[in-house]
Formats: C-alpha cells, sequence, structure tokens
C-alpha cells in the first residue's frame, strides 16, 4: 500500500513584529486586555506579497527533502487571502518555483485550508495520480483586516508553511482525517469586502467589514475540533494517550485549552505558539509543525493529532505517523528581501487607505 510521508517542511514568517502596544496607539485597547482573552502578544505584518512568503517557504522545504524544483508533480496552496485568484495562487508559485511538471491549484477552507489540501495531495499520492507534492498553507492577511474593529483586528497575523510529500510504502504520514463543516452557523464569521458580490459596489478592493461573532464561534470551534480527534482516533484504533504532539489551530488560547481539556489531552502533549503569532489563519497549523519539528517535540515515529476549524465553519482532525528523520537533508540561502518599514508603518498605511 502506498502512503505519503512528510519528507520537507519549512516556514516563512515577515520579520516585522505587531505588538499588542503598537496596536493601543491606535486601538482603545491594552496589552492585558488583548493576552487575558486571546494568549496573543504579538503578530507578524508582511511586507511582501504571499507569493514571495510560499515561495520561501516552499523552497526550504524543497531543500529539507532533499527534491529538485523540476521533479516536483503537485503544488497546492491552501490559502483565503489569495494574491490573485483568476490566475490561481498555486500557478504562480510553480512559476517561481520553476517547477513545469507540475500540476497546481488551491485550496480555500478558511483556517482549515492547509490540511484540507494535505487530504487532497495525500490523496493523489495514495491513488497514485503524483509521486510527489508541494502543500503550503499561507495567509496575508493583514491587508484584508478591518484594522478599526478591535475584537478581530487584534486576533490575526501574516505567515506561511509548507511541507513535501512524497510517495512511501512505509506507514508514514496521514493515516486519517475527519472533515466535515458547521455551515449552519457560517454567517458567524463572514468578511465582507472578499469576494463577487462586492465587486463593482464602490467598496475599495481591501476594504473590509467583519462579522465576527465570538462566543458561537468558540463553542463550534471547540466541539468540532474535539468531535473531529475523538473520531479520527477511534477510526484508526488509537487513545488520546498514543498521541506525542497535539499541534492545533493556533487561533485563540481559550479555545486550544479548552479542546484539550475535552479530548483529554495533558498540557505538556500541546504545541503551542499563538502567543508568537496571533491567528495566522491557513498558517496556523502548518507554522506550528515546522516549529514543533524544529524544537525536538517530534522525533522519529511520533504520532501527531492536528485539528483546526475555520470560516463555513469547517473543521478537521489529522492523524499523522512521522517518519524516522528530524532533520533537513539540506538547506537554502532564499530570504524574503529586506523591509524599510515597521509593522506598525504598514498597518497606519492600511488605515490611512481606509480613511
Amino acid at each position: 500500500m502506498t502512503y505519503a510521508a512528510i519528507t520537507g517542511w519549512g516556514k516563512c514568517l515577515p520579520p516585522n513584529v505587531l505588538t499588542n502596544a503598537d496596536l493601543a496607539t491606535f486601538l482603545d485597547t491594552n496589552d492585558e486586555w488583548i493576552t487575558s482573552r486571546t494568549g496573543i502578544s504579538e503578530r507578524r505584518i508582511s511586507h511582501v506579497s504571499l507569493e514571495e512568503m510560499a515561495y520561501v517557504s516552499s523552497m526550504r522545504a524543497l531543500a529539507a527533502a532533499g527534491l529538485d524544483p523540476a521533479d516536483v508533480e503537485l503544488i497546492v496552496v491552501g490559502t483565503c487571502s489569495f494574491d490573485d485568484q483568476v490566475p490561481n495562487q498555486a500557478s504562480g508559485l510553480q512559476v517561481r518555483l520553476g517547477a513545469k511538471r507540475a500540476a497546481s491549484y488551491d485550496v480555500n477552507t478558511a483556517c482549515t485550508s492547509f490540511l484540507y489540501a494535505l487530504s487532497t495531495a495525500n490523496a493523489l499520492i495514495r491513488t497514485g495520480v503524483v509521486r510527489n507534492a508541494v502543500v503550503v498553507g499561507g495567509e496575508l492577511i493583514s491587508a484584508f483586516m478591518d484594522w478599526h474593529n478591535r475584537g478581530v483586528c487584534v486576533l490575526f497575523g501574516d505567515g506561511c508553511a509548507a511541507v513535501v510529500l512524497e510517495a512511501t510504502d512505509k506507514v508514514e504520514g496521514l493515516l486519517g482525517e475527519k472533515l466535515g463543516c458547521d455551515s449552519d452557523a457560517r454567517n458567524t464569521l463572514v468578511v465582507e469586502g472578499m469576494g463577487g458580490r462586492y465587486c463593482n459596489k464602490g467598496l475599495p478592493y481591501g476594504q473590509t467589514s467583519w462579522t465576527f461573532e465570538g462566543p458561537e464561534i468558540f463553542k463550534r470551534a471547540v466541539l468540532g475540533m474535539s468531535g473531529a480527534c475523538a473520531d479520527v482516533l477511534a477510526a484508526q484504533g488509537y487513545k488520546v494517550d498514543d498521541v506525542d504532539v497535539v499541534i492545533p489551530h493556533q487561533a485563540n488560547l481559550r479555545i486550544m485549552d479548552a479542546v484539550a481539556k475535552r479530548v483529554g489531552a495533558p498540557a505538556d502533549r500541546m504545541f503551542v505558539n499563538v502567543q508568537k503569532y496571533g491567528n495566522m489563519s491557513a498558517a496556523t497549523v502548518a507554522v506550528a509543525l515546522v516549529e514543533a519539528i524544529e524544537e525536538g517535540r517530534v522525533q522519529p515515529g511520533s504520532l501527531l493529532l492536528l485539528p483546526a476549524f475555520g470560516a463555513g465553519l469547517t473543521w478537521c482532525a489529522h492523524l499523522i505517523r512521522w517518519g524516522q528523520r528530524t532533520t533537513p537533508l539540506g538547506t537554502t540561502d532564499i530570504e524574503l528581501p529586506p523591509s524599510d518599514r515597521t509593522a506598525l508603518e504598514i498597518v497606519q498605511g492600511y488605515l490611512k487607505k481606509a480613511g
């Protein structure tokens, strides 16, 4: 039987850090208010396009896998903040990588996009359609943010990460997943201004208004993620005690704590980096996975549980058996271009355009 091992991984975080103190310069808020409700201390604001972040993270992942970009057969980009919708985001990344043999497409399920993209790439490898894939989770959400909305803009940040999948006959990689969507509650998280229904209506592109019903999203996110975890573990014949690391969607520390409690996962098995990056939407699980590897939390043969939720309200949980290698085969000297502005200066530019 064919499986799809994760053989390469790489992340790309913009250097510009927007702190809670920075937010307090133009919002009625402070560090204590934000951290006590979310666990977030800072987030990144990108000075480059999503394509640029995806290129850097993908090249790092390919170097780690020892795979030449020319040999890539599939590129899947999970995101909801496209540089372009037509043509798709993945085809732009394909050009940058020089992956002329690759098929390329995007997946948009909001914050779950990386994991849904992982599912589709895994399925195509396991059914023999392709032998390898680059899967990206990335967002440039700052460009679409309503920076006047305190209840939303303190939560989100920019970032990107990628993994390489390769066919193997070893039982590793994505063992199983549970996917779902609580669509009755789709109106609890809506970004007005992103989509065709707003075209030619006089609203400048990028100017948005967010509906974010926090208490309802919290409740449904916890139920969706914890239920998905229980289902995928049962389907694969495992218990939560068998899981070495839980790497959840980094939306809000309270949500992660509630999911851990409901699933029965001890705190020391949860990987958390939300304090550094906030909610990077489709990038959160991808970046957290890479950092868990870098920090030695992922060991050869580790069993990983990755739950997430997003607008829609989509939810999922993925069960991954790690292979024997936790160190990159190679590295790359590719970096982001330097920024000539601070994170606060970039956001102030968005505020000025929004009026």
